[in-house]
């Protein structure tokens, strides 16, 4: 089956064709694009990729089954184009903006991409197109990139386009959190800015919190994971401190979570991936640099989980060496390298740096992940999925992400298993992180 888009390059539509265009097909804004097009709406996907776009077409794209129920819809929908020319954004009466924000080796952030969109928002701007930004930023990036610009092109914000902030709520390879049920906060320039964002995100989801403005809805979403990014800080210590007193930290948590209110549970884990606690937070602390306000506990909390995979290859140390095993020349094997389980996403998977650290320790590392076949390391080497070894043939296994698809049964009762994810039962010879 081919995609039923029109040629757009032959005829192109009036303003106002479609009734979004989504830039940016990532995990935030592919998922996104099928949900206005499952709502209704004559959906303009684009994306600067050739190959996401080809991977797209061919359905080859990590997507929850019903995302991938609705793409196959949406191919098939002369309603549902897919274009790499984003100044096609202009035949749209609405724009919303989806793409990544990462953060780069120095922790600073990489405004790339969001730089690049929003200019090009800017430029293909028309009068009436309401354009809203998702993607994690700064406090003001939204007035920086979008509200400033498009008034000194003498458009004005308010009345000849309308411009806000409302962050993803996305948690790719989660299927219990629809994307029509997650509560969308919104915050406009102004009044009437909000109030046509509104309108525009009503197509899809029907839970929506109006704030005061796109810096409140800016900083909502940075403090949404900044609270993440501390509290997962808090359970990794908290797990070093029960595995040295003898207690088993699950039931430490399980059991405090039983209390009905004040607290909530996180749980430890090998390190933070994907582009929302590891990255967001800098984009906070990065801004505040200048003001010299003092964050010691976000400060010391992203040092905490910056240094998680470090801490990950100090203690295959400790377990190889009590029993009696040396890390250089230690065959180990990672099960699972992306960043969280049932996705094939490894951006900023912790798995990455401490197969890094394990290799530069001398040991002999292989990874088994049924979801993702390659990887490539931060310094440019390049790994493959191998099968799950032969009894004998590993000295310590180490359970980093266990996929629903990941197969157990091969480990034999006496492997040496490091257990990061906490959750490991009737594995091997397990002994925790």
């Amino acid at each position: 089956m081919t995609s039923a888009a029109p040629d757009l390059d032959a005829h192109a539509p009036a303003s106002g064709a479609y009734d979004v265009a989504i830039v940016g097909l990532g995990y935030v804004g592919l998922p996104t694009a099928l949900a206005f097009h499952a709502a209704g709406a004559r959906v303009l996907a684009i994306d600067a990729s050739a190959e996401r776009l080809a991977r797209i077409r061919s359905r080859r794209v990590d997507l929850l089954p019903s995302d991938h129920t609705r793409l196959e819809t949406a191919l098939g929908d002369e309603a549902f184009a897919l274009v790499a020319d984003p100044s096609y954004a202009s035949w749209a009466r609405a724009v919303v903006i989806c793409v990544p924000t990462p953060v780069t080796a120095h922790l600073t952030p990489d405004l790339s991409a969001l730089d690049r969109a929003c200019a090009s928002a800017v430029l293909h701007a028309v009068p009436g197109q309401v354009v809203i930004l998702t993607s994690t930023s700064y406090v003001g990036c939204t007035e920086d990139l979008l509200a400033g610009p498009l008034r000194r092109r003498g458009l004005q914000v308010g009345r000849d386009v309308f411009v806000a902030f409302s962050p993803e709520r996305i948690d790719p390879g989660n299927d219990r959190y629809a994307h029509e049920v997650v509560p969308r906060v919104v915050g406009g320039a102004t009044p009437q800015c909000t109030a046509e964002a509104v309108k525009v995100l009503a197509h899809c989801t029907g839970n929506l919190h109006e704030v005061s403005s796109a810096g409140a809805a800016e900083m909502t979403k940075l403090f949404e994971n900044t609270f993440r990014a501390v509290n997962i800080a808090l359970a990794n210590e908290v797990a070093e401190i029960s595995r040295t007193l003898g207690l088993d930290v699950m039931e430490v948590i399980n059991a405090a979570a039983t209390k009905p209110y004040g607290f909530m549970p996180f749980f430890p884990g090998p390190g933070a991936g994907g582009h929302c606690i590891p990255c967001d937070p800098h984009y906070l602390l990065w801004q505040l640099r200048k003001t010299r306000l003092p964050t010691p506990v976000v400060t010391q909390a992203m040092s905490a989980i910056a240094g998680r995979p470090r801490r990950v290859v100090d203690r295959v140390r400790e377990v190889l060496s009590e029993a009696g095993i040396g890390l250089a020349g230690a065959r180990v094997l990672v099960l699972g390298v992306s960043y969280k389980p049932d996705v094939e996403d490894v951006r900023e998977s912790p798995a990455l740096e401490i197969i890094e650290g394990l290799l530069a320790a001398g040991a002999q590392v292989a990874y088994h992940d049924p979801l993702v076949p390659e990887i490539r390391l931060p310094e440019g080497g390049v790994l493959g999925s191998v099968d799950p070894p032969q009894a004998g043939e590993t000295d310590l296994v180490i359970a980093h992400t266990t996929h629903r698809s990941l197969d157990l049964s091969w480990l034999p009762e006496d492997q040496l298993v490091l257990d990061a994810t906490y959750r490991l039962t009737g594995a091997g010879r397990r002994v925790p992180l």
